[in-house]
């Protein structure tokens, strides 16, 4: 996985480097310098802008300046206020020839050219800055950006004004901002720079492709339909669909048996797919029928479409708490859990927990704050639970080991906006169900496991049709489980290309 650090963090990890600064300004300037010439697809008679900060950040830039000059770019390294002005503008003059302006900004030689920059560098604040800076005029040129473009906040994400790049290069780990919409967008296609920095203590990771592949279970080969059993408590008279989905998600994600109820429906009106059980739940009492042979179970669902009115809460309160097996809260589970908190107090199986906004802020009493990583970790801690956050880049936090004080962080970015439609969560929690299901107990288990299912899970908004409009617009749910075995085969095939095999 891939180390994920705050500001504070990196400082920490930049201290305790065992080379000196200068040291890792030559590599950080040196990966820079080969990004852009990557970027322009080669170097010789190229234009370059750098916008050069005091700190850093800045000398990051101006190293790469110089390294680009020797292979024959012609670049101009300015300070950030001239950098704005140079920068939208397609006619520039004042080309730097030689390796002078990238150590000197202003002792520049001068000629005059009609011809656009090739590439800006925004080398001009990095981590170091918290608010504007100015950059409300894009460049007409592609924009590299040195560790995170200029104006975007690298532990929110928050975009106070920067110049969108084509691609970053960022040093050590990965941040925040980069990861967290606006600044994801802003930052393009991002390039973890290894220069000699020790991030393995990070406690928020991102998960790869390969990395959820390992954690994904396999079929065993004495494997039978009761070895990996999925039940679901989902789906209402007024929101039968729900179940299904969930029912359906459970199946194409490797659950062998799968046994759903509705609360308030007979078996024969529970919609479901043609292979799933269904079982009666008449109205009233029925977390108690709900619950009767549970133990065969090696997971369980409640909450999609179940339904928020008093009776049909206090029931499901009732089930998360006696529930013994791993247990996935979605949806209205997790309303109830918000108006009966103490029902996860007995609970001695794995719990994880599926919000998106509106559901965490009913459950913590307040929207997530923009720093998402620590409301998610908080959360975490406060139910004693792996509580997944939806989003663009959703996030799942909880702690690999029980005893641990720190509670661990990974985060998935591989959906897109095609995921954000009625009845992809419940599709989410059926994958999550029967993920868990091949037997996962232990906390850190539960955590990768998660991690991975919402890593799949968002692959299946890159699969499904080659034309350009279908980028643009939303999966439908069913659609989403029609796709998961192609999302699967493609996960294991970037595995083993990243691997070598």
């Amino acid at each position: 996985m891939i180390p994920i650090v705050t500001p504070a963090e990196m400082a920490a990890i930049d201290a305790a480097a065992p080379e000196d600064t200068d040291v890792l300004v030559a590599r950080a300037g040196a990966a820079v310098a080969i990004a852009a010439r990557r970027l322009m697809g080669g170097t010789y008679g190229r234009r370059v802008l750098v916008a050069a900060g005091k700190g850093n950040n800045g000398a990051d830039g101006r190293v790469a300046a110089a390294a680009l000059e020797r292979w024959g770019v012609r670049c101009r390294v300015v300070t950030p206020p001239e950098a704005l002005d140079l920068a939208a503008v397609a006619d520039i003059e004042g080309l730097s020839t030689g390796h002078r302006a990238a150590r000197e900004p202003g002792r520049l030689e001068r000629e005059h050219t009609t011809q656009p920059w090739d590439l800006v560098i925004d080398a001009a604040y990095g981590t170091g800055l918290r608010g504007s800076w100015g950059a409300d005029r894009a460049p007409t040129a592609p924009v590299l950006a040195v560790d995170i473009p200029s104006g975007i906040d690298a532990l929110t994400g928050e975009d106070h004004g920067c110049w969108p790049a084509a691609a970053t290069v960022t040093f050590g780990a990965l941040k925040p901002g980069l990861l967290l919409h606006p600044g994801a967008a802003a930052a393009g296609k991002v390039e973890l720079a290894p220069i000699g920095l020790d991030a393995g203590g990070a406690m928020s990771r991102l998960v790869t492709d390969a990395d959820a592949d390992a954690s994904l279970p396999v079929a065993e080969p004495a494997a039978h339909k009761w070895r990996r059993a999925v039940r679901v408590i989902a789906g209402s008279p007024q929101m039968r669909g729900a179940g299904h989905l969930v029912c359906a998600a459970a199946q194409q994600s490797g659950a062998g048996m799968v046994v759903v109820s509705s609360p308030g429906l007979r078996a024969a009106d529970v919609a479901r797919p043609a292979e799933a059980v269904a079982r009666d739940l008449r109205p009233g009492e029925w977390a108690g029928p709900a619950l009767d042979g549970i133990e065969r179970f090696d997971a369980a669902v409640i909450g999609p479409g179940i339904g928020t009115d008093t009776a049909a809460l206090a029931q499901t309160a009732r089930f998360i708490a006696d529930c013994p097996v791993p247990l996935v809260v979605d949806a209205d589970g997790l309303t109830a859990l918000a108006d009966h908190p103490e029902c996860l107090h007995e609970r001695t199986a794995p719990t994880v927990l599926t919000p998106h906004d509106g559901e965490f802020a009913k459950l913590t009493g307040g929207p997530p704050a923009a720093d998402r990583f620590e409301a998610v970790r908080r959360a975490a801690d406060e139910f004693n639970a792996v509580v997944l956050l939806k989003g663009p880049t959703t996030l799942v936090a909880g702690r690999a080991d029980p005893g641990a004080d720190t509670i661990t962080v990974l985060a998935t970015a591989s959906g897109t906006a095609r995921l954000a439609t009625a009845g992809s969560g419940d599709v989410l929690s059926g994958v999550i169900a029967a993920v868990v299901s091949a037997g996962a107990t232990e906390p850190d288990a539960v955590l990768s496991q998660t991690a991975a299912a919402a890593h799949w899970h968002g692959l299946t908004a890159t699969f499904g049709s080659h034309e350009p409009a279908a980028a643009l617009t939303p999966l439908t749910a069913m659609h989403q489980v029609d796709l998961l075995g192609a999302a699967r085969a493609g996960l294991a095939a970037s595995a083993a290309e990243t691997s070598g095999t």
